[in-house]
């Protein structure tokens, strides 16, 4: 496996020791989200390689940049990832389990932003691979302790942003319901023209208001990217 290292414009990735690569998934995630002038906190869940910590640090100026990631391998190479940046003194991970950190720090911060890519397959498609599967599986990260453990940790602007299977849409909608969590931005997302929806950026908050909903299309063909997602990406992409 190749230990080269990803490069963006203004941060490097190295990712040889996490079982999850650099995706369009995160990087779309993190270009997406809209952050505030007042968001002073984020925390990312599931932080893998560390990218969208990365991204976050990169567009904002927030002081308080959180990670969470509870493969060890991957741990150690996101907090390496944050040292080598020009943001390490606003970066921190923790080697943590979801709920036990919500135990942990409920008391502690609150966070104007919490961001994942969480994980979506279920474990009928499980490999022989443990960090894949955990990197990869839903029952490592459930979406319930993900929006449960949001409101605990969530200030009072607080704002949840994911992105998730198209086909998981409902589900996920009704179950932040549950946990008053509402809706304010919902992308749907396409490879190209003519491909199905595949994925959903979706962005929720406290209060219940008039859903925002868009499209956004990858590609017109095969490396012949759209302009709306071009400009998305290009200040994190070399070739863009």
């Amino acid at each position: 496996m190749s230990s080269k290292p990803f490069k963006f414009k203004q941060f490097e990735i190295h990712q040889d020791r996490c079982a999850m690569k650099i995706g369009t998934d995160s990087v779309l995630l993190g270009a997406w989200v809209d952050l505030l002038e007042d968001t002073d906190s984020i925390l990312d869940v599931g932080t893998g390689t560390g990218v969208i910590a990365l991204m976050m640090a990169q567009r904002s100026s927030a002081q308080l940049i959180d990670a969470i990631e509870i493969d060890e391998n991957a741990y150690e190479q996101a907090v390496e990832n944050f040292e080598h940046s020009d943001w390490g003194d606003r970066l921190f991970c923790y080697h943590a389990e979801f709920g036990e950190f919500v135990e942990e720090m409920q008391d502690e911060e609150k966070y104007d932003l919490i961001i994942s890519n969480p994980p979506f397959y279920n474990s009928d498609y499980k490999t022989a691979s443990e960090a894949r599967d955990m990197a990869r599986f839903q029952d490592a990260l459930p979406f319930q302790l993900l929006l449960e453990g949001a409101t605990y940790l969530l200030s009072e602007k607080g704002r949840l942003a994911v992105i998730i299977p198209k086909s998981q849409e409902q589900d996920f909608l009704e179950l932040a319901g549950d946990f008053n969590l509402f809706p304010k931005k919902i992308t749907y997302v396409k490879g190209t023209p003519t491909s199905e929806i595949k994925r959903c950026l979706i962005l929720l908050g406290l209060e219940p208001i008039e859903v925002l909903k868009d499209e956004l299309t990858i590609e017109h063909e095969r490396h012949q990217y759209t302009t709306p997602y071009e400009k998305l990406v290009a200040p994190f992409y070399l070739k863009m």
